[in-house]
């Protein structure tokens, strides 16, 4: 038995943030369901670099966290949609909503509304700023958030920045933390038998993700700055071999001495003190290019690795993709079969394993309301009246 197994999710959520957060819950047993707009749905339906998919509205954005879910459409806007939801949170545990502050309140569809149905709900938003404070109505996407707070400054080089990361991390992230102060919630209520509300907010994760820099300005006043690719010491940053870039790793005291006794230089790994590191920063470095500059990528990691010190080349994606570990961890999982998708589609599982009854892919992501009848049915409702309802653009 999964963890989440008999736990209900109503997912009113959409991109990234939200839509992933409900996902690692789905991985491990939640029942989800994802409700959208009928004709205003999730926009990362049509994103993605696959176009074909985009125009089927199962874009890779949207499949990337759509696995394990039920979908259904509700136009929130018409109050017979609005009733269909309530009907819903009855019985529900978990609402997760990631939309303007306020706009759920709006539609008579906030927590205090929506505890007033099911005492023992636990109720998330994600915003980019918070429910409340003087940009609490404000709005942003990972890239806006990257910027206000301060980790574009820090990112780049001297010469090129400020950079955004490729990734979205702060999206990524947010969906993490709130699924993990969910998870806290329903645990908690276990204890207490009462509901929970859960106000999250992305800048409040770019700054978790920024921690250190964030507690050493405060103590010092001195602004982080970008390095790029160089770092504190000349044993942990990168450098260029034969055929490419390789990071090493030897970050502590020890491993800084272990790279450069494997490099043959003892008197280099007696240099070993924080101190000493960093007044000899640019001479160390200086021969530690020299010295790598001699051997191709995949030759300096094996090396490295194997005397312990950490090392890896800088790769591309794909080749990434390719390494035999991560079939080994089952970090990936292929859906080698979706109704009316040519070919194989991979998605990500998680990033942790179980001894046993852990995360796991059970179905596909679901067509848009692709289940909206059979909630419905479950819900009372005939055939004649679903069909009503979509007659009226309910549904």
């Amino acid at each position: 038995m999964r963890p989440f197994e008999g736990i209900k999710i109503i997912d009113v959520t959409h991109v990234l943030a939200g839509p992933f957060a409900a996902y690692q819950l789905g991985l491990l047993g939640a029942d989800v369901l994802k409700v959208e707009h009928p004709q205003d749905f999730d926009q990362s339906r049509e994103s993605g670099s696959d176009r074909a998919l985009n125009h089927q509205q199962m874009g890779t954005g949207y499949m990337t966290q759509g696995s394990n879910k039920r979908a259904i459409t509700l136009n929130l806007k018409h109050e017979q949609g609005r009733q269909i939801l309530k009907q819903l949170v009855k019985d529900a545990d978990v609402f997760v909503e990631n939309f303007r502050s306020g706009a759920f309140p709006a539609l008579g569809l906030g927590y205090q509304e929506l505890r007033a149905l099911n005492p023992r709900l636990v109720y998330c938003s994600v915003t980019a700023f918070g429910q409340d404070g003087p940009r609490g109505e404000q709005t942003g996407y990972d890239h806006v958030i990257q910027a206000l707070s301060g980790m574009m400054a820090t990112t780049g080089t001297r010469e090129v920045n400020p950079i955004k990361t490729g990734s979205p991390v702060i999206d990524y992230a947010t969906g993490t933390m709130a699924a993990f102060a969910i998870a806290s919630a329903l645990f908690q209520r276990e204890r207490t038998g009462r509901g929970q509300y859960i106000d999250t907010a992305m800048l409040d994760v770019a700054l978790m993700l920024m921690g250190s820099h964030i507690t050493s300005y405060l103590r010092t006043g001195a602004e982080p700055k970008p390095k790029g690719n160089a770092m504190q010491y000349a044993s942990s940053q990168t450098y260029e071999t034969k055929d490419g870039l390789l990071i090493i790793g030897a970050s502590n005291r020890g491993q800084h001495e272990r790279l450069f006794h494997a490099l043959g230089r003892p008197d280099i790994a007696a240099q070993s003190s924080h101190e000493e590191r960093e007044r000899r920063y640019q001479e160390q470095t200086d021969e530690l290019q020299r010295i790598i500059a001699q051997r191709t990528g995949l030759e300096w990691e094996t090396y490295l690795q194997a005397r312990h010190v950490p090392a890896g080349r800088v790769r591309p994606i794909a080749e990434s993709l390719d390494d035999v570990q991560l079939s080994s961890r089952r970090v990936l999982h292929k859906h080698a079969a979706i109704d009316g998708i040519e070919g194989a589609v991979t998605v990500p599982l998680a990033a942790f394993k179980f001894a046993h009854d852990g995360p796991s892919v059970e179905s596909p992501p679901p067509r848009l309301g692709q289940h909206t009848d059979e909630v419905l049915a479950a819900l009372g409702y005939s055939r004649e009246q679903i069909a009503q309802l979509r007659k009226e653009d309910v549904i």
